[in-house]
């Protein structure tokens, strides 16, 4: 359970990230900008793993001996893709409105990763729905509270938690790759 807790901790950070930069741009939307990044932003990244398991559960007898080196190659590449994103600009500097087809488009954007990464739940010794749950309810968290900090810090820290994820991210594909 703890490789799940972590993995929806780094998992969160796009969102997490995304979320700080909204709140700094739209200061006065802060409770509701809030509430509706947490269920956006939680809901894909909860269902976007469950898609990746069922489709991991799909090809792993065909895959089976390599699991470990494909789940670590997603999750290095996944990492290191957030390590990227964070060193470059984020997509929410250019958006001068929120709408729901914007949080639509920054959710499913931030989710695509957690798709991949759930093909690692194959892996693990966790119920899918279970680990998915707990990694929406993480990111809702995070988005929720991204909000209020980026309206009250700024994004100083919107790279700073992209790049932890991504980190993250990469140390557990090496635990996947090593035992």
């Amino acid at each position: 359970m703890i490789e799940v807790f972590i993995l929806a901790v780094a998992l969160s950070m796009d969102a997490f990230a995304v979320s700080i930069g909204l709140g700094s741009k739209h200061t006065s939307l802060t409770r509701s900008l809030a509430l509706k990044a947490g269920v956006y932003f939680g809901l894909f990244q909860g269902l976007m793993p469950l898609i990746g398991y069922l489709g991991g559960k799909g090809v792993l007898g065909w895959v089976d001996a390599y699991a470990h080196w494909i789940a670590f190659g997603l999750l290095l590449l996944i990492g290191a893709k957030m390590i990227f994103e964070a060193l470059s600009e984020g997509i929410e500097e250019d958006i001068t409105q929120i709408t729901h087809k914007v949080l639509l488009l920054l959710a499913i954007a931030t989710s695509i990763d957690a798709m991949a990464a759930g093909f690692t739940l194959t892996l693990l010794d966790v119920h899918p729905l279970l680990a998915c749950a707990i990694i929406g309810a993480v990111t809702l968290v995070f988005s929720f509270v991204g909000v209020f900090v980026g309206a009250r810090s700024g994004t100083w820290l919107e790279s700073k938690a992209e790049l932890l994820g991504g980190v993250v991210l990469i140390l557990i594909g090496f635990k996947i790759l090593l035992f």
